[in-house]
């Protein structure tokens, strides 16, 4: 028996669409982008800014930025699984002017990422991607306050880290703007996983070894093997001699912050 070539599976698909009776196909959902709307912040006068102190500063911007509507739309309106949400896009559209306004700048600082390979609920592999963003907040005086951000995301492409991101601004903003919300409580729902695959040691030890991994990419490590309890399995290190796993990572994690890796 012959397997069945692409244009032969298309072609049945069409029958199998066209036949009569045949039950039309539910559309994809679609995604509406939010609409910028000019919020009537006014630009910084001639003379600029008032020179306060930024946590005077940064309330001068919550005192402008007092909601932000939910105007994106996933999905039709009113269809199973649709919704409305509150983007990155709408967020910075307030705060972008009202930052400009009042003389402050949210700059990132530092960024600790993490990833891992996991599987949706449906069996599709994806990755997921762990952010801790360090961001400074600078006054018009100068001076700055320093807060951090978590983002994660998980993505079947190469767009996890961008949209990790894009939720740790959105969280700063919204969060450190006190900008209410509207939305149900965190633990009023929960999204089911499949179970992620399990990583072999030699790939983990690939990645510790990797000069390119964070000292924040090892904590995480050290946990996920932890969980899995492997941190006391012995395997063969960089030198050819046999070491328990936990030990090689603390050991490589200590000369990485010698040697300024963060």
């Amino acid at each position: 028996m012959t397997t069945p070539t692409l244009a032969e599976r298309a072609a049945a698909k069409v029958a199998r669409a066209t036949a009569p009776g045949a039950e039309p196909e539910a559309a994809a959902p679609t995604y509406r982008p939010e609409p910028l709307a000019d919020l009537g912040i006014p630009e910084p006068g001639p003379d600029g800014p008032p020179t306060v102190p930024v946590y005077i500063a940064w309330s001068n911007v919550m005192g402008t930025v007092t909601g932000i509507a939910k105007s994106g739309q996933y999905g039709n309106p009113g269809a199973t699984g649709s919704y409305r949400f509150r983007g990155i896009d709408a967020a910075l559209n307030a705060f972008g002017p009202a930052c400009r306004l009042h003389g402050v700048l949210v700059l990132p600082v530092r960024t600790e990422a993490g990833y891992r390979d996991v599987k949706t609920s449906t069996g599709k592999n994806s990755r997921e991607c762990t952010v801790t963003v360090t961001y400074r907040i600078i006054g018009p005086a100068g001076d700055h306050i320093e807060v951090q951000s978590v983002g994660e995301s998980m993505d079947s492409a190469d767009k996890g880290t961008a949209k990790a991101l894009s939720t740790s601004l959105r969280s700063l903003l919204l969060l450190g703007g006190l900008v209410p919300t509207g939305d149900a409580d965190p633990d009023s729902q929960n999204v089911e996983r499949g179970e992620a695959p399990t990583r072999s040691i030699r790939e983990y030890l690939d990645e510790i070894f990797n000069p390119a991994s964070s000292t924040g990419r090892l904590r995480q490590i050290r946990y996920e093997l932890g969980q899995q309890q492997r941190l006391m399995m012995r395997v063969q290190n960089e030198t050819g001699e046999t070491e328990e796993v936990g030990k090689i990572i603390d050991r490589v994690g200590k000369e990485r912050a010698a040697g300024g890796v963060q």
